[in-house]
């Protein structure tokens, strides 16, 4: 993979954008403005006012930069004043001086030389002129270059800048105050020590008029990911981007470093580049303050002064002074609660790898010692953590495995699933090196490989867990354990169907085989039941089989409470009573709540959401979806059975016309990085979303869908609306061919007849290619089908209508289009009724309805805005302008019909460029440039580019398509 060596985009800082924006609008109207832009190195400063600059110069601002240099204060006078003036002199010659060349020429030599060979000399050297003097000189220049036009001014690294400069930025600031002058200083805040000089000289720009300060913090995760998503090129991992923001606590620069250092889901070692940044402010540290930020690195990048002082063993007042050093040189903060923390990860970690081997393990045993005989000593709850991770780092192996199984079990009791999922894995790691570890444990490996599996499945990490299940057969005896063996089988058939391997029914078999032939008792009943449940997708019959007899043996133990899940099951598959089903869900969801099964519950959550969708009663599938998520949250479970929920919602606030709320619900899918068809769902809604809103990345998310086709299996449930997918994703790159490849693949598909309400989506789709291609025996096979899915719901009645709608023909056609549209304003769904709408307005267009056109185009208009669906808005606006119908789309010619992306394409249209040329500028797909162009000539009216050139230059269409920065 081609890893960029610097981020091409500027991302979470729309705040500090705007707050410089506005300043530029004070400074054009004439009042003096200041803005001080702080924050730590390679938080993004020059970034954000290169971008800055960029906006203010196509808004016919002028913008010089200078650069302070790192000397200090006996470093040059004024340097970036000088830097400044130079560009000036280079662009206006020394004209633009009044005359003056001789007393600006100790900050610009030339203009010393100029004045020399050009003119007699002046009366006085500027050396002998007051500072005053050249301070007027310098502002009244200023005021000049503001008067032609607004001037922006930006000073770097003001941290860096000698008294003189700042003394006439002072003067700049507070006295002169010129005009329509915007000037920007940044500044490091992390170098701002006790004593240095700009503390006082920022404390007292503070109090002068027009000065704004704007502190830039760190990228949040998100941040995170877009960086690393422009440096890589794609979508990273979402296991990449917390591990990348782990580590550099979300400052761009560190992201950078970390990206093109290595592997993209994060680098084992910090290069030596960046390693070397960051220990140069550890080496000027007096050694003892070294030395206990050596200490301090082995306990973490937070860490309490009691523990600490514990760990070093020093006198306290020594102490205190090596922490001071350390605070004093932004390496460390004191927090108000009493603790310390690095100020940035990275630095520990830099620190923590420069310690000897020895040393390393000596300090690590000095903490897991020193907090096992204190566990106050660390936030409650984290002792068996901190213990478990000090002896392992101190290679104690059996301290380590015993402290890494009691971690375990205390992640478990704060439903910390994924965290004991890792500590059970380093303990069967050190297992193989503890020559007593069955003893010291107290239980066999296969059952400590079993409870890790158990973790794993609960954490959703299903790719492990299949693993482990691997290893758990090939260790277990069947005949002598046939529950266990069961046990694990009936794990690995429900993984091999979740990761898309097979359906599981090989393993599913054979682990009922084992069970029914098994010892009777609870632990043969919760099997059973486990088994039911996850055959139910499978083989509904055998599935009811096996939970009759679970039943049956549940009654004689007393163990109902294990037949909840596959009561679930086997209530929510198959032919459904919807509204009864709802009730008996109420309660086993009760039962489930009175028992304490959590994820019992969270099941039950997660099927109430899905039938009330499936209802039509959209509002409280999103309610309900919603208290689900926060209990899957609550009790560790929301990468395995509470994944369903966020994609629940996501469903239903997209059913309710809130698509804002619900790309939100599915970017908190992507962030929890689900494993398996866990997260196709989101993943699926996601791109028909992007689809619906022409959004840049739609295609990158359909492709990543859809591939999950290739997978050996998929559940029926899951293919069919990827099937959709397919056919609505072709049909918007009016790929006419692959549409009808898809559609006819999707028909074909077996379980399209048993499931009616991933069909019948699927067949307005597929009914919609047909209509647009004129494919007779596409839409024979869509009426052939719907003429025997049942249609019992509001949304599949809905389709049920559209489908008859686009297979209709001649007089057919109307009444059953206004059929379709009263269909769908029953269902509620805004987005399909707009596209219902529009498809009626072409019908009443050519039966010469007028008016009725006309309600229809601007209804299915301010549906489309209102939702942000521009190819709705669009085709919505286009058919307007064919018909003839003035206002009703609420558009015209020109730029208010094109978005911001295809005024882009179209000025690299009009350059000439091929659509290969410009999807590479601007970082999209070549269909996806194809399209753009073809919608951009569509809306213009126009048959080819070069007629979509010619007309953009005489509407001017093009003057506010600057080209992307």
């Amino acid at each position: 993979m081609t890893v960029r060596a610097a981020s091409s985009v500027l991302v979470g800082r729309h705040r500090e954008t705007t707050a410089l924006r506005h300043a530029l609008g004070r400074a054009r109207a004439g009042e003096p403005t200041t803005v001080l832009v702080g924050g730590e190195a390679g938080v993004g400063k020059t970034r954000l006012l290169e971008e800055f600059a960029g906006w203010a110069t196509d808004g016919a601002a002028r913008v010089l930069v200078g650069q302070c240099l790192e000397l200090g204060e006996a470093g040059l006078p004024f340097a970036p004043f000088a830097a400044a003036l130079r560009a000036v002199l280079r662009a206006d010659g020394p004209e633009v001086f009044a005359g003056y060349e001789a007393e600006f020429a100790p900050l610009l030599p030339e203009l010393g030389r100029t004045s020399v060979a050009l003119a007699a000399p002046r009366a006085a050297a500027l050396s002998d002129a007051p500072r005053g003097y050249l301070f007027d000189l310098v502002a009244e220049l200023f005021q000049r270059l503001a008067d032609a036009r607004p001037l922006v001014l930006i000073i770097e690294d003001l941290h860096w800048a000698d008294r003189s400069t700042r003394d006439l930025i002072g003067f700049l600031v507070r006295a002169a105050r010129p005009g329509r002058l915007l000037l920007v200083c940044t500044y490091r805040t992390d170098e701002l020590q006790r004593g240095h000089p700009l503390r006082p000289f920022l404390a007292e720009l503070d109090r002068a008029r027009g000065v704004e300060r704007v502190e830039l913090g760190r990228l949040d995760r998100d941040g995170t990911a877009a960086i690393l998503a422009d440096l890589l090129g794609a979508e990273p991992l979402a296991r990449a981007v917390d591990d990348v923001h782990d580590r550099t606590q979300g400052n761009p620069f560190f992201i950078e470093e970390l990206a093109v250092a290595g592997d993209p889901i994060g680098c084992a070692a910090l290069p030596e580049t960046l390693r070397d940044l960051l220990l140069a402010r550890v080496d000027r540290l007096p050694e003892p303050a070294q030395r206990v930020l050596r200490i301090a690195a082995a306990g973490g990048t937070r860490f309490a002064h009691d523990l600490l002082a514990e760990v070093a063993g020093l006198p306290e007042a020594e102490l205190e002074d090596a922490l001071r050093a350390a605070v004093a040189a932004q390496l460390v903060v004191a927090n108000p609660d009493g603790d310390y923390e690095f100020r940035h990860a990275l630095v520990r970690e830099a620190v923590h790898d420069e310690l000897l081997p020895g040393e390393h393990a000596r300090l690590h045993a000095r903490f897991a010692a020193a907090i096992e005989a204190q566990p106050h000593l660390v936030a409650a709850g984290r002792a068996p953590a901190e213990i478990a991770h000090h002896w392992y780092a101190a290679h104690d192996h059996p301290r380590a495995l015993v402290a890494a199984r009691a971690a375990a079990c205390a992640a478990a009791d704060r439903y910390a699933y994924a965290e004991q999922r890792r500590l059970l894995e380093r303990a069967l790691e050190l297992w193989e090196l503890v020559p007593d570890a069955a003893d010291l444990l107290g239980m066999d490996h296969l059952a400590l490989l079993e409870q890790t599996l158990d973790a794993a499945v609960t954490a959703g990490d299903f790719s492990r867990a299949i693993t482990l299940t691997r290893a758990g057969l090939a260790e277990v005896d069947a005949d002598a354990a046939p529950l266990r063996a069961a046990r694990l089988l009936d794990q690995r058939g429900r993984l091999m169907a979740l990761l898309g391997k097979s359906d599981g029914s090989r393993e599913l078999d054979e682990a009922y085989r084992l069970a029914a032939g098994g010892p009777p008792g609870v632990e043969r009943v919760r099997l059973l039941a486990d088994i039911a449940t996850h055959l139910v997708k499978i083989d509904p019959k055998k599935a009811a089989q096996v939970g009759a007899e679970a039943a049956t043996d549940a009654e004689a133990f007393g163990e109902n409470v294990s037949l909840l899940s596959t009561r679930i099951a086997l209530l929510c598959h198959g032919e459904r009573d919807l509204t009864g089903g709802l009730a008996e869900l109420g309660q086993v969801a009760a039962a489930a709540r009175a028992s304490g099964d959590a994820s019992t519950l969270v099941l039950a959550m997660v099927f109430e959401s899905d039938m009330l969708c499936e209802l039509g009663r959209y509002a409280e599938s999103a309610q309900a979806a919603e208290a689900g998520a926060v209990e899957a949250r609550r009790v560790g479970i929301s990468r395995s059975t509470g994944a369903y929920l966020l994609s629940n919602r996501a469903e239903a606030l997209i059913a309710l016309g809130r698509w804002d709320e619900a790309e939100a619900v599915c970017a908190e899918a992507a962030r929890i990085d689900l494993s398996g068809v866990t997260g196709l769902h989101w993943l699926q809604l996601g791109a028909g979303l992007r689809l619906a809103r022409a959004h840049p990345g739609a295609d990158e998310l359909v492709d990543r869908a859809l591939t999950f086709l290739n997978r050996p299996y998929l559940w029926p449930n899951h293919r069919l609306p990827l099937h959709e997918l397919a056919i609505e994703a072709a049909l918007a790159a009016d790929d006419k061919v692959e549409a009808v490849r898809a559609a006819r693949v999707a028909v074909a598909d077996e379980s399209l007849p048993q499931l009616p309400r991933e069909g019948w989506p699927v067949l307005s789709a597929a009914a919609r290619t047909a209509a647009r291609v004129g494919d007779r025996e596409l839409a024979a096979a869509v009426a052939t089908l719907a003429a025997d899915l049942p249609a019992r719901h509001p949304a599949a009645r809905a389709h049920a209508a559209q489908v008859g709608a686009l297979l209709a023909v001649g007089d057919q056609a109307l009444p059953a289009w206004r059929a379709a549209v009263d269909a769908w304003r029953a269902d509620g769904q805004p987005y399909p009724l707009g596209r219902a709408l529009l498809a009626l307005a072409e019908v009443t267009a050519a039966a010469g309805e007028r008016d009725e056109t006309a309600a229809a185009v601007t209804e299915a208009t301010e549906i489309g805005r209102r939702l942000g669906a521009a190819p709705l808005v669009e085709a919505a606006t286009t058919l307007a302008r064919r018909v003839g119908l003035r206002g009703a789309a609420g558009g015209g010619a020109g730029a208010d019909l094109l978005t911001a992306r295809e005024r882009e394409v179209l000025r690299l249209v009009a350059e000439g460029h091929s659509n290969s040329r410009i999807a590479e500028r601007l970082f999209i797909s070549p269909k996806t440039a194809s399209v753009h162009v073809s919608r951009i000539i569509a809306k213009l009216g126009v048959s080819n580019r070069v007629e979509a050139a010619a007309l953009a230059h005489r509407l001017g269409l093009l003057t506010e398509a600057a080209a992307p920065r």
